[in-house]
């Protein structure tokens, strides 16, 4: 009896020593050099991904209303889901579930799940407000504009000319196309949250990362971060590009994707002494912002990015294309799947 006791003592032994710093494997000037190397890597990788969309602007294989757009869109696509799911979640369950954790209140409510919900249901109410908000604020202006060309027509109904003649430009100023501007209204809305849903988990990794001595640890993170950030930040760049922000706007957009992670590396190396991935308030915030940021990526990759191609007329009456993004959502979210071996 006695035996069986110890027996299961063991585990939490085990776990109990789980706090404190492995600082086996550490070797600072080989992890120095795969940082610098990660750094380079997913720069790389994240400017070239995010660029792809925009630029295949001018190249007309890549236009948004091609078909290989629509197929790349859903293996991005399935990249973000399976992030979400498959490695930022379970990275906040062992997080807020750590032995380094005071029983009470972590390790007495799944609060990984439930930030992650708030999460979800935080970036649909803020979907749906901003949304709305942008239409109103078109409506109001499509209302001036029409008031205006009532008085015009009025004037000349009366006799007296305006002084800007439509007729002779060939133009109104009512609303072009009313389901056009819905539909950038929500592309300009979808591509803002997605990628603050990107940029919480990149920073999260990239101090991660940073942090770390041990050779081992950050090796296989630099191929799988950068095949994460290269369809990821393709994801991004075909919202961008269906939501036709002004220059400035997208190379902002851009920038800012590109950069989170190599800047969450340097944090990383900056507070490398004084950083302890096990302390309490370490492991609350990154499970946390890891909760959150998955139940943002989980509500955009399928609502906003899945969904909304997934249903369109263009897929809905071509059974080959809508084949074709089926499997290519299955082998991104199958390939990123397989990374969580590494990553």
């Amino acid at each position: 009896m006695r035996l069986l006791c110890l027996l299961a003592l063991i585990p939490l032994a085990a776990a109990e020593c789980k706090c404190d710093s492995d600082e086996e494997g550490h070797n600072k000037s080989q992890a120095l050099k795969y940082k610098l190397a990660a750094i380079a890597s997913i720069l790389v990788a994240g400017t070239v991904g995010v660029c792809l969309p925009i630029l295949g602007k001018t190249v007309p294989a890549l236009h948004p209303e091609r078909s290989i757009f629509f197929i790349i869109k859903a293996f991005a696509a399935g990249v973000i889901l399976s992030t979400g799911l498959i490695h930022v979640l379970p990275d906040a369950f062992e997080n807020l579930t750590s032995p380094c954790l005071s029983e009470r209140p972590w390790g007495e409510f799944p609060f990984a799940g439930f930030v992650a919900m708030l999460g979800a249901l935080g970036t649909l109410m803020v979907d749906t407000v901003a949304t709305s908000y942008f239409k109103k604020l078109h409506a109001d202006n499509a209302g001036s504009d029409k008031s205006v060309g009532d008085e015009e027509r009025a004037r000349e109904n009366r006799g007296q000319v305006p002084v800007h003649t439509h007729a002779t430009h060939g133009h109104s100023h009512g609303p072009i196309s009313t389901d056009a501007e819905s539909d950038l209204l929500r592309h300009r809305v979808i591509s803002q949250v997605l990628e603050l849903g990107i940029v919480v988990h990149s920073v999260i990794i990239g101090v991660s990362l940073g942090a770390s001595e041990s050779p081992k640890t950050i090796k296989p993170l630099v191929a799988a971060l950068s095949f994460h950030q290269f369809f990821e930040g393709m994801g991004l760049g075909g919202c961008i590009t269906q939501a036709k922000f002004k220059t400035r706007a997208t190379v902002v957009m851009a920038l800012f994707f590109s950069l989170t992670t190599p800047i969450g590396i340097c944090i990383g190396l900056g507070v490398t002494t004084k950083y302890d991935e096990n302390s309490p308030t370490a492991l609350i915030v990154e499970g946390i912002f890891n909760a959150a940021s998955s139940g943002i990526l989980v509500y955009m990759s399928l609502v906003d990015l899945l969904a909304a191609d997934f249903m369109s007329p263009k897929l809905q009456n071509n059974g080959r294309l809508l084949f074709g993004t089926n499997v290519a959502l299955l082998l991104g979210a199958g390939c990123m799947s397989l990374l969580a071996k590494w990553a």
